[in-house]
């Protein structure tokens, strides 16, 4: 039997509340929705009917929490939630676990029953994603979970590690290892594993696609901090060739060129526009020469301000590229 327009309303205005915080007092529902505790009671009768588990508590105000049931609910969801829910659907490629064509049949069904007003908000962004196309071991869900599942355990993990050419795990080139897991970062189109590495002693970042876990019973450990109790620092300074969560050499120079010309192409650094046409830049690498290299792609003129380093090491690629610019050859 359908319910009339005032029960339906009533009803997902009840679950948004017991949405909204863990336990609720049968009087304050009451309350809030304008009814009596026996009307809050029946409604809740009927959330469980449609497959929503609420918990009762005990006393004389009793009270209500919401819990996971057996099987998934309906779901009420905010304009915001739905938008963030359709825009992390349409970046599924990005996960590279293997769901592209689930995230697209749930972007389809959640599209047909949007309101009007959310699906042209939905289909106003739309975009492209281009995942990485590297020929790897697909990460699929069922490689993440047990690795989430040790590390909410706290428990080691055991895994063969795959050379960079293996495809297989018959084509393992290394010993078994033995890590204690702390955090799962998806980056560069890849998933990354941040973990103890318990034979070496130190930290190490472990490629999943190039993980094959073996059957893993413990023990627990003990969670450690990573280096700088950051684990986005840790990782990207891991990926520019540091072991802190800073370039080794850093530099600021000053470009003929504007800010906004010259901001799109330096990612890790500081553009701040200082006049007409000029800019100054803030920015790291891994050596002196690599970073005057690095400000020497504007096809401008650069204008060291400091360190003294920075300008011997464009001195130093000026005679190289000089000696280059003469050279006749591979021969010459």
């Amino acid at each position: 039997m359908s319910q009339p327009a005032g029960t339906a309303s009533r009803l997902l205005a009840l679950l948004s509340l017991l949405q909204a915080r863990r336990d609720w007092p049968g009087p304050v529902l009451a309350e809030r929705l304008g009814v009596s505790l026996r009307t809050v009671r029946r409604d809740v009768d009927r959330l469980r009917d449609m497959g929503y588990e609420i918990r009762a508590g005990r006393g004389s105000v009793g009270g209500y929490r919401l819990d996971a049931g057996a099987e998934l609910p309906p779901l009420l969801l905010d304009d915001d939630q739905v938008m963030a829910i359709a825009v992390a659907l349409q970046a599924a490629p990005l996960a590279a676990v293997g769901v592209e064509d689930a995230a697209r049949r749930a972007l389809s069904t959640i599209r047909r029953v949007m309101p009007g007003r959310l699906r042209t908000r939905v289909d106003a962004v739309q975009f492209t994603t281009l995942a990485d196309d590297s020929p790897v071991r697909v990460v699929g869900t069922d490689d993440l979970a047990p690795l989430s599942t040790a590390i909410r355990a706290r428990e080691v993990v055991r895994f063969d590690y795959l050379g960079g050419s293996a495809r297989t795990s018959q084509e393992r080139v290394q010993p078994p290892r033995r890590a204690e897991p702390h955090h799962l970062v998806a980056a560069r189109g890849r998933w990354y594993l941040v973990a103890w590495d318990l034979g070496a002693a130190q930290w190490r970042i472990f490629r999943v696609d190039r993980m094959v876990l073996r059957a893993h019973t413990g023990p627990r450990f003990t969670p450690r901090t990573v280096p700088g109790d950051d684990v986005q620092q840790f990782v990207a300074a891991r990926f520019r060739g540091g072991a802190s969560n800073d370039w080794p050499c850093r530099g600021k120079v000053v470009v003929d060129l504007p800010a906004r010309v010259v901001a799109p192409f330096v990612e890790d650094g500081v553009v701040e526009d200082l006049e007409v046409e000029r800019c100054s830049v803030e920015v790291g690498s891994w050596s002196w020469t690599a970073l005057a290299a690095l400000l020497g792609r504007f096809g401008a003129d650069v204008h060291v301000v400091e360190p003294p380093e920075l300008r011997a090491a464009f001195g130093e690629l000026a005679e190289r590229f000089a000696r280059t610019a003469a050279s006749g050859g591979p021969g010459g």
